[in-house]
């Protein structure tokens, strides 16, 4: 079972893009905070990217940085810039046409493709959402995300037949890659986010037990089991990566689950209480009202009107 697949899948975390961005001279552009991710890609030059309570950090050619949803944050050709707000009407004209809004002086020094990742907000599993901070890859971590990032900046400097569609698949994975990179470079820094949980092989082998089988009568005792650890061990190591029990995890993924067949699909109630783990509708249904408030027909219901 590929767990971040899966995850990503389930919750809708896609990407787009947002616009690329060619900047000389002195220039800065503040940027408001998104619902969703953000990645910053620099194809050429050096861009200093600004957080809320974060230090500048100084981004160069080939490199990445992910900011988390919600994350007040600017762009600037230097430390100490003043930037300015963005130009929504130019921005939203470079994403129409394809060109490249342009900032401060010419000739360009620096060019960074600005992508968003947003999530399905029915999950509420958080694979992006529980960031804690920006997330910085640099280009000789990772030498696959350079290339794959010069393909998409290709595609977009010479528009063609079918571009729109590979634009949309180079963003995604893109994603993908940047994870793969940061888990691999970063083992000893500790997010608490579902991302970073991943670096921990028990808890890691029982997600992916949970999401190859999410029908299976879980408890802490089986997933611990079926990972070789104690269930005391189980249960510290999930509360360290995730901050909750391994039950709770289960039950959030399997309404996370329901939630979207409900939305999505005219499956009966009673099918997706047994697909994701339930005995009975009746269980099913006391364990959705309790998760989202509502019962499932009304949660269906909702969409439905």
């Amino acid at each position: 079972m590929d767990v971040l697949a899966e995850v990503l899948r389930v919750s809708g975390s896609r990407g787009a893009l947002g616009v690329m961005v060619k900047a000389g001279g002195t220039w800065g552009l503040w940027l408001d905070s998104s619902p969703g991710a953000t990645l910053h890609v620099v194809s050429r030059g050096t861009v200093w990217l600004h957080a809320s309570g974060e230090k500048p950090l100084r981004v160069q050619a080939g490199d990445a940085v992910l900011v988390p949803p919600g994350t007040a944050h600017g762009i600037a050709g230097g430390a100490g810039v003043t930037m300015g707000s963005c130009d929504r009407e130019a921005a939203a004209r470079s994403f129409g046409d394809g060109r490249a809004l342009r900032l401060g002086s010419e000739p360009a020094q620096a060019e960074v493709i600005v992508l968003h990742y947003e999530q399905d907000p029915e999950v509420s599993t958080p694979v992006l959402t529980s960031l804690a901070r920006p997330m910085h890859v640099t280009a000789r971590q990772n030498t696959q995300f350079g290339r794959t990032a010069e393909l998409l900046a290709e595609e977009l400097a010479q528009p063609q037949i079918g571009t729109a569609a590979a634009v949309n698949s180079i963003v995604d994975l893109l994603l993908v890659q940047f994870v793969r990179a940061w888990l691999a470079r970063h083992p000893e820094e500790r997010s608490g986010s579902w991302l970073g949980a991943m670096r921990d092989p028990v808890v890691r082998d029982a997600l992916a037990r949970v999401h190859a089988r999410p029908e299976h009568p879980w408890t802490t005792e089986a997933l611990a089991v079926a990972t070789s650890v104690s269930r005391a061990t189980l249960s510290r190591r999930f509360r360290s990566a995730l901050g909750q029990t391994p039950g709770a995890y289960v039950t959030q993924w399997r309404i996370d689950l329901a939630s979207v067949r409900l939305r999505d699909t005219d499956e009966p109630v009673e099918s997706i209480s047994g697909a994701v783990g339930y005995a009975s509708p009746h269980a099913f249904s006391r364990a959705f009202r309790r998760a989202r408030g509502t019962a499932p027909g009304a949660y269906r219901s909702r969409f439905r009107r």
